[in-house]
């Protein structure tokens, strides 16, 4: 769908540079999505792992994040690979609701609602990123943080248009609660994409 350089906004890797591979399509359909142009896959142009890896690689930084829409319903091996030989990590944002592919070195778990996360997935991540739109989403985080790994790191993130009410509450749940972390969306906050 769109490909650009900028800085990771969010998660364990915030403000690390990062270059983004967004593909289209998606299946999960959050209502809060802030990409949902990103659904249809067949809106947007197709390029080559080798195009893509080309332009990637004509920036200093070395991670790559592939996000989407949902990128794990796209087979990824040959991108992993690409983008590994030029030097790249491979990120991956994903709800966990398609089995991963890829030889990925850091996988962001950010399960939706619509549709659950599997098991497989929940079992590869790396941190675990819950949206929080809703006061009752931090029970829903708990019973999602009992599946991953203990390595696992567990972040809670205000939902962009109700941050002002739930940051608060995910402020003092983390202080009760402290093996979560606060996830803010800078990238929002400071302007870039």
């Amino acid at each position: 769908m769109e490909h650009f350089y900028t800085l990771q906004g969010e998660g364990y890797h915030t403000g690390k540079a990062a270059y983004f591979i967004r593909l289209g399509g998606c299946d999960v359909g959050c209502v809060w999505c802030d990409v949902k142009d990103s659904w249809d896959a067949s809106g947007h142009p197709l390029m080559t792992t080798q195009q893509i890896t080309d332009v990637a690689a004509a920036n200093e930084g070395r991670i790559a994040v592939i996000t989407g829409g949902e990128p794990a319903m796209h087979q990824l091996q040959h991108l992993c690979d690409a983008l590994h030989a030029k030097g790249f990590k491979t990120h991956i944002e994903t709800s966990g609701a398609h089995p991963l592919s890829g030889d990925l070195d850091w996988v962001t778990l950010s399960p939706k609602k619509f549709k659950a996360p599997l098991d497989s997935c929940m079992a590869k991540a790396d941190e675990l990123k819950v949206v929080v739109f809703h006061p009752s989403d931090l029970k829903w985080a708990e019973e999602h943080a009992a599946k991953v790994s203990p390595d696992c790191r567990l972040y809670l993130q205000p939902e962009w248009s109700k941050r002002d009410v739930v940051t608060p509450l995910i402020i003092d749940y983390i202080k009760q609660h402290p093996k979560w972390q606060l996830s803010l969306q800078t990238h929002k906050y400071i302007n870039i994409p």
